[in-house]
């Protein structure tokens, strides 16, 4: 019988990220830390840039390496770091170093193959990244969305007794059964000392252990995922604060269950071509001052409002959301910052090197040392920055390129495709990670990437006429060139073959003496826009040039953002604390009035969300009612919170 479950914490041991710097370099570190220049050193112990990172994760074993070239249509795109057997040793790639204080800016440069001179290395150019960092990151995405089985510690006998190594699970005979408990656990005791223990309940003996008012979940449920503020919550269901947010834990411990028990099926599939869709949304936290931490009308205080952002990917065609993940860290604290940095002189070294190179404050400021670029009073106003954190909300933003990194490892953990299709808009970060992780596939030509872009400024009687017009220009064309009447879709369809014949999506150029190509940026429009976004345009960054336009034209009609524009537009009409900005009473502004203070319980309240959107909520398509769980083939029924909440 399954067990209870609990969530995880930094003490489990189910993610491990192996340390990459040895004893003898933090020997060196120590050493050199107090003469060299601060330059110096980040030279010195640079080497971590193309340095792997180890983790183990559910039995296996994955290196991290995330520093390479990350345009497709470039030789040195997905390689790893190496230095040429010709004259001068020259490598395969340069690090480009910011003049910045913060290094936040590295970039990695291509050179020039001297060997293979035929190899169209086209000068790129991209930001580093810190691979301990990363590995970190997916660390952290693990744990927060991984559920374990409380194992409790068992005294069965008395001091002394006989039987004192036996347990009701290896020997029942040795036990009797003494009724239940009131939370429904059986109760054993020892034939030989007489000592009675209650053992916790299964799932199915008790789906409600150490809860109290079991009678308004479902109502709590329904509440939350329906845009009613916390203290309407409050009021409706007569409950404290406390009470809210341990319920709202527990639910969030539910949904992960469930989802466990379900998404099983979904890493069995085999995906002969799956579609995603990959966005972003950003919210905004109000980033209010701890008690006791000074008046909120101090001059020298923080920003009031952080925007944090969110990470979703979605499929296209089924609409089921793999993942949402906000983009920071409440578990890090700036004890354990110092303390790293104290230990490993990240103050010192490149933010590719650290180990929170991915944090807000990726490293404690240290007092510069004697031969230190850094004065007291550049010194000074760095620490007074980092210390004044502490009297606020507790935890950091997270560079959103490296929980986007992230992000696509765990997406590329559960999913089993042969063919991978990617529809982003035109973010760098996004596109940045997705290079980065699916480096094998894109250079395989096994994923494609697509951008699609709307355009925002227009107003929805814009957009409906476009809609119009495009069915009247489909027909036309179609009319013209001698074709039946027949659906959009295929005639739609036939014409873009039709233009694809002449448009591409590269461009070819001659280096060298020969032929190379690269990406054009040369989008197509979209020839069946959406009623409320208008015309929109497609573009490819990925080599497409082996795909012929009927094939390259099917994919093409099949790219769009609904998937995750339905989800996120699903979160601010349904969760309060992610809710659009509210105009001020004096119309000067904007109010983040009903926006959470702890980023926790957003990615509490989007996870609760996903699973009720994923399994409870149908919607027609194609003349069928089905939820998103459905359409992907992971169950059969439309559930409801019962069912989440009592593991139906």
């Amino acid at each position: 019988m399954a067990k209870l479950k609990r969530l995880t914490n930094q003490s489990d041991d189910i993610f491990q990220v192996i340390v990459p710097v040895s004893d003898e370099e933090l020997l060196n570190r120590e050493k050199n830390y107090l003469l060299m220049p601060d330059n110096r050193f980040a030279t010195k112990f640079r080497g971590a840039l193309f340095q792997p990172v180890t983790i183990r994760y559910k039995e296996k074993e994955f290196l991290i390496q995330m520093n390479t070239c990350i345009n497709p249509y470039c030789y040195n795109f997905g390689r790893s770091q190496i230095t040429y057997d010709s004259k001068g040793k020259p490598k395969r790639f340069k690090l480009a170093l910011s003049q910045s204080k913060s290094q936040n800016q590295s970039r990695l440069v291509c050179n020039p193959d001297p060997i293979c001179s035929s190899s169209s290395v086209l000068g790129c150019s991209n930001v580093t990244v810190s691979n301990w960092a990363v590995a970190e990151e997916i660390k952290r995405l693990s744990l927060i969305n991984t559920i374990l089985p409380i194992e409790p510690e068992y005294e069965f006998h008395k001091s002394g007794c006989e039987n004192e190594y036996i347990t009701p699970f290896t020997q029942k005979s040795a036990f009797r059964k003494c009724g239940k408990s009131s939370s429904n656990s059986q109760k054993y005791q020892c034939k030989s000392c007489k000592k009675i223990t209650n053992v916790l309940p299964t799932t199915k003996e008790s789906t409600t252990y150490h809860q109290k008012r079991n009678d308004i979940l479902p109502l709590f449920a329904e509440l939350i995922t329906n845009r009613t503020p916390v203290n309407r919550v409050i009021e409706i269901l007569d409950i404290g604060a406390q009470t809210y947010y341990s319920k709202l834990e527990w639910l969030y411990r539910k949904c992960l269950e469930f989802q466990e028990r379900h998404e099983a099926k979904l890493k069995e599939k085999n995906f002969k071509e799956v579609w995603i869709n990959t966005d972003k949304m950003i919210y905004y936290l109000n980033n209010v001052r701890k008690t006791n931490a000074g008046s909120k009308y101090l001059l020298e205080q923080e920003e009031k409002q952080f925007p944090t952002q969110v990470v979703i990917s979605s499929d296209n065609d089924s609409r089921y959301v793999f993942r949402a993940d906000v983009a920071y860290d409440w578990d890090i604290t700036l004890a354990e910052i110092s303390k790293h940095t104290s230990a490993y002189k990240d103050d010192h070294l490149h933010t590719f090197a650290q180990r929170y190179g991915h944090l807000r404050f990726p490293y404690a400021p240290q007092p510069p040392t004697e031969f230190d670029k850094q004065t007291h009073i550049e010194y000074e106003k760095e620490r007074t920055n980092f210390v004044r954190r502490a009297d606020y909300i507790d935890g950091l933003h997270i560079n959103s390129t490296y929980t986007t990194i992230a992000h696509f490892w765990h997406l590329k953990q559960l999913l089993n495709a042969k063919e991978w299709r990617v529809t982003t808009d035109q973010d760098a970060s996004i596109n940045s990670a997705l290079m980065r992780v699916f480096a094998k596939e894109v250079g395989l030509t096994d994923l494609h990437h697509f951008i699609y872009k709307i355009d925002k400024s227009k107003t929805l009687r814009e957009s409906l006429k476009d809609f119009q017009d495009s069915r009247s220009a489909i027909k036309n064309w179609a009319i013209n060139s001698g074709l039946e009447h027949k659906g959009v879709f295929y005639l739609a369809e036939l014409m873009l073959e039709e233009q694809l014949k002449t448009h591409k999506f590269y461009e070819e150029f001659k280096k060298e003496g020969r032929t190379a190509r690269k990406w054009a940026q040369n989008p197509i429009d979209h020839p069946i826009p959406f009623r409320d976004t208008g015309y929109a345009t497609v573009d490819c960054t990925t080599d497409i040039s082996s795909c012929e336009p009927i094939e390259l034209a099917r994919m093409l009609l099949k790219v769009n953002n609904k998937s995750t524009d339905t989800f996120i537009n699903q979160i601010r009409r349904r969760l309060s604390i992610l809710e659009r900005p509210l105009v001020t009473s004096r119309g000067d502004g904007k109010s983040y009035i009903y926006s959470n203070f702890n980023p926790k319980y957003a990615q509490y309240a989007i996870t609760i969300l996903r699973t009720f959107y994923n399994f409870c909520m149908p919607f027609k398509a194609f003349g069928e009612l089905a939820t998103p769980a459905q359409r992907i083939g992971i169950v059969e029924k439309i559930y409801s919170w019962e069912d989440i909440i009592y593991l139906r």
